[in-house]
C-alpha cells in the first residue's frame, strides 16, 4: 500500500504488456492517407470542372467529371454549409467521401477528375452506399463526359472539311 492507504499495485496490474497485445488486432493500422496526387486542389480546376464536366445524380451524392490527361482519377470536394451547419458533420461527409474514393479507386475510371457533391441536405452517408454509388455515377458522367468530347471532335473535324479555306 501506498502512503495514503490506496494499494497502488491494481493500477500495474491492470496493465497490458506490448507482447501480449500484438496479433490480437490492437496494433495501429499504417496510416492510408490520399496522397496530394489525387487530390483536386486548384479553384481553377474546381472551375473547369463545373463548367465544362458531365454531371451524373444520385441519392447520396452528385458526381461531376471531366477529363484530366492524368492516367489516374482525381477528387475533389464540395460540401458547403448548406449541407450541415456544424462543421462537425459536414467533415463526416467528406470523411466518408474521401474513404470511398480510396476504396473504389481501382473501379473508377482512369483519367478524370471527380467532383463529389452532397446530393441532398442534412445527409448522414453509409460507407458501404455510397461506395457503391460513387463507382456507378463516376463511371456514367465519365460515359457522357466521353461522349461531349468525341461529338465536339465530330464537330470540328467537319467544319475543318466544309470550311471555304481548306480546299
Amino acid at each position: 500500500m501506498c502512503a495514503a492507504g490506496r494499494g497502488n499495485s491494481s493500477r500495474y496490474d491492470a496493465r497490458v504488456e506490448p507482447e501480449a497485445v500484438q496479433g490480437t488486432g490492437a496494433e495501429r493500422a499504417p496510416r492510408q492517407r490520399l496522397p496530394r496526387a489525387l487530390r483536386i486542389a486548384r479553384q481553377a480546376h474546381f472551375q473547369r470542372a463545373y463548367r465544362d464536366g458531365s454531371r451524373a445524380k444520385g441519392s447520396i451524392l452528385t458526381v461531376v467529371a471531366v477529363p484530366n490527361g492524368l492516367p489516374h482519377p482525381r477528387i475533389g470536394l464540395s460540401v458547403g454549409r448548406s449541407v450541415w451547419k456544424s462543421a462537425v458533420r459536414r467533415n463526416r461527409v467528406r470523411r466518408i467521401f474521401r474513404e470511398a474514393f480510396r476504396l473504389s479507386r481501382s473501379e473508377l475510371p482512369a483519367g478524370f477528375d471527380l467532383v463529389l457533391i452532397p446530393a441532398s441536405p442534412r445527409l448522414e452517408p453509409e460507407l458501404a452506399a455510397t461506395r457503391e454509388e460513387l463507382v456507378r455515377l463516376a463511371r456514367k458522367a465519365a460515359a457522357r463526359a466521353a461522349d461531349r468530347a468525341s461529338r465536339r471532335a465530330e464537330g470540328d473535324q467537319k467544319e475543318r472539311s466544309t470550311s471555304p479555306g481548306s480546299q
